[in-house]
């Protein structure tokens, strides 16, 4: 590993999605991350999708490029070696409860500069997941077409990606401040905190509280500007937005349409230039430009709309996007074939981040489960091959895949 965080060390205890993300994040950028798991595996460690061997494609997807150890953590001797871990590396990404042989206060008696970073799903502890905060957000009363009133959920867990990443971001500043200060510290990373927040952050709280309103439930309708999907000639789709000046004249240039946009605009009173008359007067918009798209095949629209700068993208299953799109392929340095042990050879991402002054590492497979068992102790901890195999006969910890 060349990356960026390279030299610095984090234990990861987690399941699901946010803290798994975060210690992946970090991992990818050069840190040394070791994720300790249950002999046997974890809460997700077969979690779906899965091979048709039953081996899960979700856990190795989240854990790239980390060590795995295999430990009874049940077991008060393998507590131990969890703490002794902990305290060395002196950094800790967990979403399991902070308290009883995790609590904070235990693991940094000696260890004062202990950076924790302990993901939730409430601030008070109890449990939450993706579903359950944007339910509770609002959001399937906002998604979906207009003529429901029935919640429709989405099925990108926006609300674990974004705690992840804010998992990551805690534990820079947090090791930031420790080199300024020397201290360590806890800090708590809750669901329904990133959840609530964001969609503050959005003006969907302004909106409610000062105009007295909800947002409307507008199908793929973009509010307050152009933008929504439309058909083809060739059975695909294509969605159009149109927010600047530049990308709404390139628009009607691509389609040829100044003439009829025009006159709408005209009989309609709107001022096309501005974004929210053209949100205002949408439905007859997207008539005009309805009926030239199911007027052209695909390839046709691509050419036009690249050549006069549309913002557009075509609708794609994933394995259409892997098919067809070169910044989903090995031409994009984010991305590599990887073999992974258990599962198979696929196109995997490395980080998305690009550092000018650091060389990208290649996209790293997933640890078996326990694949790291005997180095870790041995390496991090300094313990003898007895002393291993000792705690490998009492059934403690084990190596890969519970051997």
């Amino acid at each position: 590993m060349t990356g960026i965080l390279s030299g610095l060390t984090i234990v990861e205890g987690s399941a699901f999605v946010a803290a798994p993300l975060g210690g992946m994040t970090l991992a990818q950028l050069g840190a040394n991350v070791i994720r300790f798991d249950m002999i046997g595996g974890g809460l997700d460690y077969r979690r779906w999708p899965v091979t048709q061997d039953g081996n899960s494609l979700y856990w190795p997807s989240l854990n790239k490029g980390k060590k795995s150890i295999a430990i009874d953590i049940r077991n008060a001797r393998g507590q131990e070696l969890i703490h002794a871990l902990v305290q060395t590396a002196k950094n800790f990404i967990t979403n399991f409860p902070a308290k009883g042989w995790l609590d904070y206060e235990k693991l940094s008696a000696s260890a004062p500069d202990l950076v924790m970073i302990n993901v939730q799903g409430n601030p008070d502890g109890s449990s939450e997941l993706d579903y359950t905060v944007n339910c509770a957000a609002g959001f399937p009363h906002i998604t979906g077409p207009s003529d429901t009133e029935d919640p429709v959920n989405h099925v990108l867990p926006a609300w674990d990606v974004s705690t992840g990443l804010y998992a990551a971001i805690s534990f820079l500043a947090a090791d930031r401040h420790r080199l300024q200060t020397g201290n360590g510290q806890l800090v708590q990373v809750a669901l329904s905190d990133v959840a609530f927040a964001t969609t503050g952050n959005l003006g969907y709280f302004a909106e409610a509280a000062i105009n007295g309103e909800t947002r409307p439930r507008i199908g793929n309708d973009m509010l307050g500007s152009f933008g929504r999907d439309f058909p083809t000639k060739d059975g695909r789709r294509v969605m159009i937005v149109a927010i600047t000046m530049r990308q709404w004249t390139g628009l009607l240039e691509a389609t040829g349409t100044h003439d009829a946009v025009s006159a709408v605009e005209k009989s309609l009173g709107l001022d096309f230039s501005k974004e929210g008359d053209r949100y205002h007067g949408r439905e007859q918009l997207f008539e005009i430009i309805g009926a030239w798209c199911a007027a052209h095949t695909l390839p046709e629209i691509r050419k036009l709309f690249d050549a006069n700068g549309v913002c557009w993208g075509p609708y794609r299953t994933v394995q259409n996007l892997l098919a067809e799109d070169p910044r989903a392929s090995e031409a994009n340095p984010v991305f590599a074939r990887i073999d992974q042990p258990g599962v198979g050879t696929y196109l995997a991402p490395g980080s998305p981040l690009r550092f000018s002054a650091i060389e990208k590492d290649a996209p790293m497979t997933a640890p078996l489960l326990g694949q790291h068992t005997d180095e870790v102790l041995a390496e991090v901890l300094g313990m003898a091959s007895g002393e291993i195999g000792n705690l490998h006969d009492d059934g403690v910890i084990a190596g890969p895949e519970g051997t």
